[in-house]
């Protein structure tokens, strides 16, 4: 338990209520848009789309005054992917194995009213709001579509681009929501709080506003090299406190319920299993917590119910902190 942190910095973690899953609904979308292409490309519904491909979604929000947010609708989505050479490319050349009716690609128009039907509107059908609602709802004639606006889009992957990878932080976290310290996630280990410390706040925001003990959450953790016990811990909750808590009394929540030393972190979530290819792409965060042959993914998604505190006054929290043994996992 009193390993040291891997390295100095700050982490955060985010959620919102606007999503079943806590997440803000345009990262959401973006990330399950990405996977989606991936889903229709493997299947052969979309044969002719190829690997290489990226997805941005912009809503208009309103805020409202008990600090949470509401998307009122979906302005725009943009949609880059790679696919095959309109009217030329065949099935049984585009897709190894393939011995069934030979195919055609689709004109470049045709593909793009395929991306609206069998990607987007499927997305966005599977996505449930607060209110229930799938966020297709907030999709129409008012939404701009930008599908491959640059034109066509045939050379892709390495062959296009060259760069190092593990630093999309922001696609791996909430999209520009909330903040970001900086670290990538990718190849690190559990003592590397760039990465396992994120993951706890995460599960720290998302236990806060999962519980009713606020509509948005902003958790963060710093530490210094070598030293276990984090140096600090900040919440912010924009003003969407519920009940009698205050900000401070949900700090003390956290301090009470969480343990975010290094090596509590690499316990309490199962850090110390070989799973991470599956967080390599469609975001870290907003995934499904399951169990697959005794291993744990994504463990950080399962919120731990704080709804005890949820009438508790101010004084009461203190009281359950001094009675607790927040000193052996917190600085004073």
């Amino acid at each position: 338990m009193d390993v040291g942190a891997g390295d100095q910095g700050i982490m955060f973690g985010y959620a919102s209520d606007e999503t079943s899953d806590c997440m803000p609904l345009t990262h959401s979308i973006a990330t399950r848009l990405g996977k989606k292409l991936t889903d229709v490309r493997k299947s052969g519904e979309l044969w002719w789309l190829r690997p290489d491909g990226k997805t941005q979604v912009t809503i208009e929000y309103v805020g409202k005054e008990d600090g949470s947010v509401e998307p009122q609708k979906i302005h725009t989505v943009v949609i880059s992917t790679q696919h095959a050479e309109p009217l030329k490319a065949v099935r049984s050349k585009e897709c190894a194995g393939y011995n069934g009716p030979e195919m055609t690609a689709p004109s470049m128009a045709d593909m793009n009213k395929e991306i609206e039907e069998k990607v987007i509107k499927r997305t966005l059908e599977e996505i449930k709001l607060k209110s229930g609602k799938p966020a297709l709802t907030l999709y129409g004639s008012h939404t701009h579509l930008h599908i491959n606006p640059s034109g066509k889009f045939i050379i892709g992957g390495p062959q296009g681009d060259a760069g190092l990878t593990g630093r999309k932080i922001i696609i791996d976290t909430y999209g520009g929501w909330g903040a970001h310290g900086g670290g990538a996630f990718s190849g690190k280990d559990p003592t590397k709080v760039d990465r396992s410390a994120a993951y706890i706040c995460r599960q720290m925001a998302k236990s806060v506003v999962s519980s009713g003990l606020a509509a948005r959450c902003l958790v963060q953790l710093s530490y210094a090299i070598g030293v276990a016990k984090p140096l600090s811990l900040f919440v912010e909750a924009y003003g969407s406190e519920k009940g009698q808590l205050t900000v401070d009394d949900i700090t003390n929540v956290l301090k009470i319920e969480f343990d975010c030393r290094p090596g509590a972190i690499a316990a309490s979530l199962a850090l110390r299993e070989p799973k991470y290819q599956e967080t390599a792409a469609y975001c870290h965060f907003g995934r499904e917590a399951v169990t697959k042959d005794g291993i744990k993914f994504f463990e950080w998604e399962n919120a731990k119910d704080l709804k005890k505190y949820a009438s508790m006054s101010s004084e009461q929290v203190a009281a359950a902190l001094k009675g607790s043994n927040y000193l052996t996992k917190w600085v004073d």
